[in-house]
């Protein structure tokens, strides 16, 4: 079998010869201590993303089969807003930091040497003048927001490709909460009920028409992906009534197209505790969750899938942080997971991109032990 047909017999509860080892990418801080190491060398960690060249050879090194969050995109990349805004320092201070613009337009305040988010201090999207000047009109769908050169690419190459690709579905409600930032998002539907319609609206018309066009271009996709990022360590940023009345019938929309070009895999990434959350993603067709942050709040695909049944998957799971540790902690992390491997429909991948404190040696003996105890 090769990695497609091991991600589909998996996630469809199907026999395969081995569990994929998958993991979900590496920041670059990490990267930049395995060259200091001299695990690897500058030239390899040079462009590394999502399924690049680069990441894909790093990954073998380790043991890795695959990055689960491998997708196509259109040129707007993880954002839907097309151009984004142009980002640049808009204000310097004396000790170092600076106000910079970023691509959604809010305005952050960083420091030099820190690569997490910044502090975000202004924000272009305020009310409906600022809506109707700055966003709208970068959310009209358009042929150029397609590199159509890589989509013939990998359109001709989709009969023989045997790694999994995914065909990235954006936000319907992250990327608002990323332009007004939570505060300012959380306020809108008392201050302007109508405009917090229409933002939603517009923005899930938008993605419709880019998922359609997706599954338009000839490239085989083996799932779908969205992404949300609206839960934190207390629950969800929105009121789960209100998220069930205004995204569920988009959701629906977008999943039915999907299941009609025959892709029944239709994962999330929603970080936070997302329990509240669910019982709308999986009603109206999201069916798999990602990334299932254990390490953080003991998220455990288990009690999901005794509430809901074998229609929830899960692709995630694992605390990225045991690789940080020794080989008893990374044992004794492989043996939780057997139990949750058995149950069917569940594919384990570390939690969140590996984090500066993992050991190079740690993640290939990680690799080393799923496959010995998964094969």
């Amino acid at each position: 079998m090769n990695n497609r047909q091991r991600l589909h017999a998996v996630l469809n509860y199907k026999e395969y010869d081995r569990l994929p080892i998958v993991h979900f990418g590496f920041w670059t801080e990490l990267m930049d201590k395995w060259v200091a190491e001299g695990h690897l060398k500058p030239d390899e960690i040079e462009n590394v993303s999502d399924g690049s060249a680069n990441e894909i050879k790093i990954a073998e090194k380790l043991g890795f089969d695959f990055n689960y969050y491998t997708t196509f995109q259109d040129l707007s990349g993880f954002g839907s807003l097309w151009p984004p805004f142009e980002e640049k320092v808009v204000k310097e201070y004396p000790d170092g930091r600076y106000e910079y613009l970023n691509e959604y337009g809010v305005i952050e305040l960083r420091k030099p040497g820190v690569t997490c988010i910044g502090a975000e201090i202004a924000h272009t999207l305020v009310d409906r003048e600022s809506w109707e000047e700055h966003y709208l009109p970068r959310l009209k769908f358009s042929e150029d927001r397609y590199d159509m050169q890589l989509v013939e690419k990998l359109a001709k190459g989709s009969e023989t490709r045997s790694q999994p690709l995914g065909l990235y579905c954006k936000s319907l409600y992250g990327e608002i909460r990323n332009w007004m930032g939570v505060e300012g998002l959380s306020y809108l539907p008392a201050e302007d009920d109508e405009l917090y319609d229409e933002i939603i609206d517009t923005l899930a018309d938008l993605t419709f028409n880019i998922v359609k066009r997706g599954l338009e271009t000839g490239i085989e996709f083996d799932f779908a992906h969205f992404w949300e990022d609206i839960a934190f360590k207390n629950g969800p940023l929105i009121n789960p009534k209100v998220f069930n009345e205004k995204l569920g019938p988009h959701y629906r929309r977008i999943t039915e197209l999907l299941n009609s070009h025959g892709i029944n895999i239709v994962s999330l990434d929603c970080d936070g505790v997302i329990d509240l959350l669910i019982p709308t993603w999986i009603e109206n067709g999201v069916n798999t969750m990602f990334p299932i942050e254990y390490g953080t709040w003991c998220a455990d695909i288990s009690p999901w899938r005794e509430k809901y049944g074998k229609e929830l998957r899960g692709v995630g799971g694992v605390n990225k942080h045991v690789m940080s540790y020794d080989k008893a902690t990374v044992d004794k992390e492989i043996e939780r997971l057997k139990p949750l491997v058995e149950l069917g429909g569940f594919l384990p991948c570390p939690d969140h991109r590996l984090p500066l404190e993992n050991k190079w040696e740690l993640v290939q003996y990680y690799c080393e032990r799923m496959k010995k105890e998964f094969s």
